[in-house]
């Protein structure tokens, strides 16, 4: 398809379609006392809503992908997103918990099936030689809303009620829809293909390498960022005041990550720069790490800090999104999907193994480990790049599918 007969705003339109997942995925954590006050639950038992999104998330991605590989892209975006804005407004009126962890699950299915399809619909429609700032762009639809719809619709929830936030989710998705329909071309789905030799394209070792890189990057990132509020207290006795600034100081630098480093792909390559975002999560772990020693860190030191490491921590998917895409060929999608459970899957693991990290040794410990984790990730990413290199133009070969 030649650029020249898109419309200016398709991209836009994908980078607001994961702006809308994240903020439903990730608002609920903002308004768990409410949602155990209302239905009369725990609020251990609310925080149950996060983990069944997370882990329907990662287990449907692969076979949704797989089973709607055929179907031209702009119908299923189109209905995905009437399928999202339906299901949080129903989620708005659930009266008791089953019912509301029914319709998380519901939620996150239909997710499962749009992100993926957004990813790949950017790199098939962009430019020769702007994959990965397109990929980049869809990315920071997800990062932004950690800094900027979370707190909006927590603020929302506060003020009117936790019903209200998602209301809030399916009206904006519900606009997203409405600019799709006007600005998102048509695109095929993927060329006839058996489930068979889908799954075998996703079996290959270059696939799963890199999604295990994914695994391990996620877990490493995803840990300092979830216990933020302990690794804070402990390294500058600062309170909850301070929370707050930090948490959009690395929101913002997350955003800033994933849009810059998708136009460097488009520069230096996917290999490359993943391997530098890699090495800069590990880095800024290190600076983390080295600030546990016995002595009181300054705020906006520790602010510094966890902007680079914000940049490189959200920074790799957009060359990771474009590696995947250039190995798997045909498989793109589907690629894109099993890759985005395994960040589900690493975020799943950051929790649990910084707990424990936190129960044992406290919030200073955290980025000790991260960085471990991170060394590790490094490692098995720079084996993975070495045997199999994606030096190809991405661009070129989505084109050619």
């Amino acid at each position: 398809m030649s650029t020249h007969t898109l419309r200016s705003g398709w991209l836009a339109c994908l980078a607001l379609t994961a702006f809308a997942v994240g903020t439903d995925d990730l608002v609920i954590a903002g308004l768990l006392p409410a949602i155990a006050l209302d239905l009369d639950v725990s609020v251990a038992a609310a925080g149950q809503l996060v983990t069944v999104f997370s882990l329907t998330y990662a287990l449907a991605a692969p076979p949704l992908a797989v089973a709607t590989a055929r179907v031209p892209r702009r119908p299923l975006l189109l209905g995905g997103l009437a399928a999202f804005a339906l299901a949080n407004l129903v989620t708005s009126l659930a009266p008791t918990y089953a019912s509301l962890m029914a319709m998380r699950v519901v939620a996150a299915l239909v997710a499962a099936a749009l992100t993926p399809a957004a990813f790949s619909m950017a790199a098939r429609l962009a430019p020769p030689g702007h994959t990965g700032r397109a990929v980049g762009a869809v990315a920071a639809g997800l990062t932004v809303a950690l800094f900027l719809g979370v707190p909006i619709g927590a603020l929302l929830g506060s003020a009117l009620g936790w019903r209200w936030a998602f209301v809030a989710v399916a009206l904006l998705t519900c606009g997203v829809l409405a600019a799709s329909a006007r600005y998102l071309p048509p695109l095929p789905g993927a060329a006839q293909s058996s489930v068979r030799e889908q799954l075998r394209h996703l079996g290959r070792p270059a696939i799963l390498t890199c999604v295990a890189g994914t695994v391990a990057g996620a877990t490493c990132g995803f840990m300092t960022y979830t216990y933020v509020a302990p690794l804070t207290r402990d390294l500058t006795g600062a309170g909850g005041a301070h929370l707050a600034p930090l948490i959009a100081v690395v929101g913002a630098a997350g955003a800033v990550g994933t849009f810059l480093c998708g136009r460097a792909t488009d520069r230096w390559g996917s290999d490359r720069v993943l391997l530098g975002t890699f090495t800069g999560m590990v880095g800024t772990s290190l600076f983390l790490a080295a600030f546990a020693l016995p002595a009181s860190v300054p705020v906006w030191a520790l602010a510094c800090v966890l902007a680079l490491w914000g940049f490189a921590a959200w920074g790799f998917a957009a060359p990771m999104s474009a590696r995947l895409l250039y190995l798997a060929g045909n498989a793109g999608t589907e690629a894109l999907a099993l890759n985005t459970g395994g960040l589900y899957v690493g975020t799943a693991l950051a929790g649990a193994l910084g707990g424990v990290v936190v129960a044992g040794h406290g919030g200073a410990a955290v980025p000790v480990v991260a960085a471990a984790v991170g060394v590790a990730a490094l490692g098995f990413m720079a084996f993975s790049v070495r045997w199999f290199p994606a030096t190809a133009p991405v661009a070129a070969t989505e084109r050619s599918s």
